[in-house]
């Protein structure tokens, strides 16, 4: 099955709302080939004047983060139906920095990921290891927990309708990148766990996408082996005109 591919770009704690602005009437003023899909993901701060922008155009919005309630005492918390009014179609939960700066458990994205479901949000689950569990040998153990206590609860027709996001912790904002054979078997792996988990008419569905110092020099590699769906984008989606040249990847 031909999988529609997804580069994301991902803001982080970057921009200004005047900034912002800026960057997404430059994302948005692109050419985009029909065949793929593109997202955007400001801070919080910068979704509504983003969403006036790419309300009119094919760039999708996304969001950073999502609690797993609808409202309530959750200081410093975004809930689902507020990312909806907002504009946004999906959501990144999981991502490394809110594991490992912030200590998110896999039982808490797992809640989130749910709670962004249960609101036609898609969720796009993050995985990944450190460079110590890569050099130990436990990437595909660390792989399995991660994606396990994701997607646990998450049934076949809401985990189709997903997005997995593969980040070696030890490749993001280092300028280290896993090579393309590296991605692809991670990718090929996560896609055989996914067959075990639901069946595999499912994880022929689920794209799985790479994130980790992906540039405008190294995504036509990337996007040419089998199992890589597209790219989740950091440093490299804050430039228009290296964002344009990942979205434009040629295979």
């Amino acid at each position: 099955m031909e999988r529609r591919p997804l580069l994301a770009g991902n803001w982080k704690m970057h921009t200004t709302v005047a900034e912002a602005e800026e960057l997404a009437l430059a994302i948005a003023g692109t050419p985009i080939p029909a065949d793929r899909d593109v997202m955007v993901a400001p801070p919080f701060t910068a979704l509504a004047a983003v969403r006036r922008i790419v309300a009119d155009s094919a760039v999708l919005l996304g969001a950073q983060n999502v609690c797993w309630e609808e409202k309530g005492a959750f200081t410093g918390e975004i809930s689902p139906p507020m990312l909806k009014d907002l504009g946004c179609t999906l959501v990144i939960v999981g991502h490394s920095e809110r594991r490992h700066v912030f200590g998110e458990s896999d039982a808490m994205i797992n809640r989130r990921a749910t709670g962004a479901l249960r609101h036609g949000l898609i969720p796009v689950l993050c995985i990944g290891e450190t460079l110590a569990e890569r050099e130990s040998g436990q990437t595909f153990q660390v792989l399995e927990l991660q994606l396990l206590g994701g997607l646990r609860g998450i049934p076949p027709a809401e985990a189709e309708r997903m997005v997995i996001a593969y980040e070696p912790v030890w490749a993001i904002g280092t300028g280290k990148t896993a090579s393309v054979d590296q991605a692809q078997e991670v990718h090929f792996f996560v896609r055989g766990l996914l067959a075990e988990m639901y069946e595999k008419n499912i994880a022929t569905q689920i794209r799985i996408l790479y994130g980790g110092s992906v540039n405008p020099e190294n995504i036509d590699a990337l996007m040419s082996q089998d199992d890589v769906d597209g790219a989740l984008v950091g440093g490299a989606a804050l430039k228009a005109e290296s964002f344009r040249r990942i979205i434009n990847y040629k295979r």
